[in-house]
């Protein structure tokens, strides 16, 4: 592959959610920052809300890689469930003693019990849902009621529901509102600005081993362009780039490069997939400082 040829240690663009690479800036920061906080005064449920591709996955494991033992963390990356799918998956992880056969009520008991037993060790419990935005509605009653187990003093399980907008919309049911107005925090991932591709590209090449530009200014304004700031789409695009660049003997990823990444992308958005085809006209209209780069490009080429 390209890795040493670019003077890299691994791929730094890999689609896999590695820790390594969390770009703790702009909105993954403050949605960071927003679990931490609560998670540590036991502020109850938590709700974090980002598009397709913006990074929830990566969020999670970060979450999960700075909890340290004080936190008996229950991770559930499939909220697919049924309520007593749900409830039995809390009681396994937790250690509850459980059998399948277990009627309802003997289960909660059993649950409650153990939760109990764990905050008498100093144990906070953490449930965190990924994918929220596909819990069943009745599941979701389920999780409220597993919420109602409390000492006079705190919560038993702190909930973080992790999901797509659709998970506001959801949660927006008049049959829900018990549910929603125990969210106590919420933060939502948002694309990444110009600037933030930029320092995004940046972080990223540095963490896999190179200090050096590998992209020009022209190829990161057409990555911004034609990724909308998805972080998912970034990756996709400039790993692409890149295989492009390689193949053609060439040490820095110019626009060319990035113009063949998103012909070959059809989740790339219509405006960069134009732009890469050649479409004069949509650069001088994407605007500002952007427009005028746009008609450097086309009067002299990349960057």
């Amino acid at each position: 592959m390209y890795t040493e040829f670019f003077g890299l240690h691994e791929k730094p663009f890999a689609l896999t959610p590695d820790t390594q690479f969390f770009f703790n800036k702009l909105s993954h920061r403050n949605a960071l920052n927003t679990m931490q906080g609560a998670i540590q005064n036991n502020e109850g449920f938590i709700k974090i809300v980002g598009e397709v591709g913006t990074g929830k996955t990566l969020l999670c494991r970060k979450l999960l890689s700075l909890l340290d033992s004080r936190y008996q963390v229950v991770y559930i990356p499939n909220s697919y469930l049924t309520p007593n799918e749900l409830k039995g998956f809390v009681a396994v992880e937790v250690g509850a003693d459980f059998h399948e056969s277990m009627p309802a009520y003997q289960l909660m008991g059993a649950i409650y019990r153990r939760l109990l037993a764990l905050n008498k060790a100093g144990k906070q419990v953490v449930l965190i849902i990924d994918e929220a935005q596909a819990m069943p509605r009745d599941t979701l009653e389920a999780l409220r009621l597993l919420t109602n187990l409390e000492t006079d003093k705190r919560k038993l399980l702190q909930v973080v529901l992790i999901g797509q907008p659709e998970l506001d919309t959801t949660l927006a049911r008049a049959d829900l509102r018990q549910l929603t107005q125990r969210i106590v925090f919420s933060a939502k991932l948002t694309p990444l600005t110009r600037t933030g591709v930029n320092e995004y590209v940046a972080f990223r090449l540095c963490s896999a081993g190179r200090s050096a530009p590998l992209f020009s200014s022209a190829s990161l304004f057409l990555l911004y362009v034609g990724s909308a700031g998805i972080p998912r789409l970034v990756n996709l695009l400039a790993h692409k780039a890149m295989l492009v660049a390689f193949n053609a003997g060439d040490t820095q990823v110019q626009r060319r490069h990035l113009a063949t990444a998103l012909q070959d992308t059809p989740e790339a958005t219509r405006t960069g997939r134009a732009c890469a085809l050649g479409a004069h006209w949509l650069w001088p209209v994407l605007g500002g400082a952007g427009g005028i780069l746009a008609s450097s490009l086309m009067a002299g080429g990349a960057l």
